[in-house]
């Protein structure tokens, strides 16, 4: 029973560390962007494209070899197709789910990190390896000389008592 608490435990401090958390409201924003972009596409752009061809770009295809022909369920008989169409609508797409995510998302958040880090104060560079064994002989020798000074000044306040 041990070890399945450790294990759910483990699992929990896995899913809320930040990275994970991030990534997966990261997923489903854009899985929500996509659906956006897809519906953008598909009711403005290919009926733009529409205007001078067809409406739906994946119709956008070459043959390679012979003419493609295509039987009464839509698949092809005969040819080998290059459907360029489709590959200019996913490409149309990811660019502008980009776009969206970039100037809504990134541009923004970008802004308002470099404001943050403007008013944080300035953090001073860690000091070095060096400087820290610096500082650490620097105060041996204060000390060495604290004790020098003081076995130095000790005989002689005895000598001024036995005068006295």
């Amino acid at each position: 029973m041990a070890g399945a608490k450790e294990t759910l435990a483990g699992f929990r401090a896995f899913l809320l560390r930040g990275n994970v958390v991030e990534l997966a409201v990261a997923v489903v924003i854009g899985a929500a962007f996509t659906n956006i972009v897809n519906s953008v596409v598909e009711g403005i752009i290919n009926p733009l494209v529409g205007a001078f061809g067809t409406q739906d770009l994946d119709a956008y295809q070459s043959c390679l070899r012979g003419p493609c022909e295509v039987n009464d369920a839509g698949q092809i008989v005969n040819g080998i197709p290059i459907r360029w169409g489709s590959v200019l609508s996913a490409s149309l797409t990811f660019v502008i789910t980009a776009a969206v995510v970039y100037f809504l998302m990134i541009m923004p958040l970008t802004r308002y990190m470099a404001r943050r880090a403007a008013k944080a104060p300035a953090e001073q560079p860690p000091e070095t390896e060096v400087q820290l064994l610096a500082e650490i002989r620097d105060e041996l020798v204060a000390q060495r000389r604290a004790r020098e000074a003081a076995v130095a000044v000790g005989p002689q306040r005895s000598v001024e008592r036995d005068r006295e």
